[in-house]
């Protein structure tokens, strides 16, 4: 089972829109929301799913809004929250940005869009691509010889229209994989994953059928071969367009592409990674005087790599001024609102090590309240790099017309939830 109803809600609770699907729930239960909410705060005890009764609320906040689906069943949780969030993606890419404003200024779009999403509480159409061919922001004429339900929607094929041409046939696919770290104080790593997604933007003629191979080692293994580099993907999720029997029975990624962007699928490699940007940190706190940071990054990945647009983010005391910094390479600057010094390097080679000095002033009168130890976090950018060595080995294209298709391949690395705990 699914959701009852949906509404969108301002920050002080009040109902900006909302669709009943199924009518088995009183549509003035959500006037409980808000006090159930605000009494969950005051506890501490914030939860995503809320019950007053027999009736359940699940919700998300986004912006100045909370969306809430509301149920007296025992619905899959994990489908209304995805549909959520799909509500989201759908509502800023029609509106661009998703708050009160746009949801006021868009009561019919959304109505038509609450009304295409969902039928008796069951997401059905989604893909916001083909929702645009026919629910449109200008005003519609009357024209009955043109008011017909578009292909896609009937399709077995329905994230995809027919008909399309493009003078270059292209695919340009994107491995992103995020490094997800946590390094305690003492130089230990505590946790390490790896969260990896393939991209698509597809410029293709007709309906074209695609094969991607990569270094899957369960493939290797089925087919009996052990040559080079494999890697072991878990937590593995497709886009609907991939046929997943295809690749339960022999590990061949199979689809019909939507046109233009899209994530294919995306994936978790559970493996002890190397901290690829190390920083070593000392911290020195001369009481009711000053606070002295000595902060060190040093790349440890391939020299012919480049890491770009890296920011380490200090933290510094809540009542630290007069800050002086001192860099071997980059700037840095103190961001009083976030109590946090950032060391941004545009540029970072692998092998390298850089430092950063900084001198904070302290009032001369203690702090009384006691302030946490937040970890230093690092952000950046490897291009043409993949840690785990996931590898696009090959993409096959196949059309009914045999027009002949570049597929071109680009590999990035980036951080994640990238942590590194210090002492003081």
């Amino acid at each position: 089972m699914s959701a009852s109803a949906v509404f969108v809600l301002d920050l002080k609770g009040k109902v900006l829109i909302c669709r009943n699907y199924k009518g088995d729930v009183d549509m003035a239960e959500i006037d409980h929301f808000m006090s159930l909410l605000m009494q969950h705060e005051e506890e501490g005890l914030i939860c995503p799913v809320m019950s007053h009764g027999s009736v359940h609320f699940m919700w998300i906040k986004h912006s100045n809004l909370y969306l809430v689906a509301t149920t007296n069943k025992n619905s899959n949780a994990s489908l209304v929250y995805s549909f959520l969030y799909k509500l989201v993606e759908v509502f800023t890419e029609y509106f661009k940005e998703l708050e009160e404003e746009s949801i006021q200024d868009n009561f019919v779009v959304v109505y038509e869009l609450l009304d295409e999403l969902m039928d008796f509480g069951f997401p059905q159409t989604t893909d916001s691509k083909i929702l645009q061919e026919y629910i449109t922001q200008e005003g519609t004429k009357l024209e009955v010889a043109k008011s017909k339900v578009p292909t896609t929607v009937t399709n077995a094929v329905s994230w995809r229209s027919e008909g399309i041409k493009y003078k270059k046939n292209e695919v340009f696919i994107d491995v992103i994989e995020s490094i997800n770290v946590l390094v305690n104080a003492n130089g230990s790593v505590m946790s390490s994953d790896i969260v990896g997604s393939i991209k698509l933007k597809t410029m293709l003629s007709g309906m074209p059928e695609l094969r991607l191979g990569l270094n899957d080692r369960v493939l290797f293994a089925l087919t009996g071969r052990d040559k080079g580099k494999t890697v072991m993907m878990e937590d593995v999720k497709f886009h609907q367009c991939v046929r997943l029997s295809r690749f339960d029975s022999d590990r061949t990624i199979s689809f019909i592409p939507p046109d233009g962007e899209s994530e294919l699928m995306s994936y978790r490699i559970n493996t002890h990674v190397k901290p690829l940007i190390w920083i070593e940190s000392v911290i020195e706190k001369f009481s009711h005087s000053r606070v002295e940071i000595m902060v060190k990054a040093k790349g440890q990945f391939k020299k012919q790599s480049v890491a770009n647009n890296v920011e380490v983010r200090v933290p510094v005391p809540s009542d630290a001024d007069s800050p002086k910094f001192k860099t071997s390479t980059g700037h840095a600057k103190y961001v009083p609102e976030k109590n946090l010094v950032v060391w941004t390097i545009k540029s970072f080679p692998g092998g390298k090590e850089f430092l950063m000095r900084a001198h904070f002033g302290l009032p001369s009168v203690e702090n009384d309240e006691l302030e946490g130890k937040p970890p230093i976090t690092v952000k950046f950018e490897i291009p043409y790099f993949t840690v785990s060595g996931i590898q696009v080995r090959y993409m096959k294209i196949i059309e009914k017309s045999g027009y002949q298709a570049l597929p071109w391949v680009r590999y990035i690395t980036q951080s994640g939830d990238y942590q590194l705990r210090t002492n003081v």
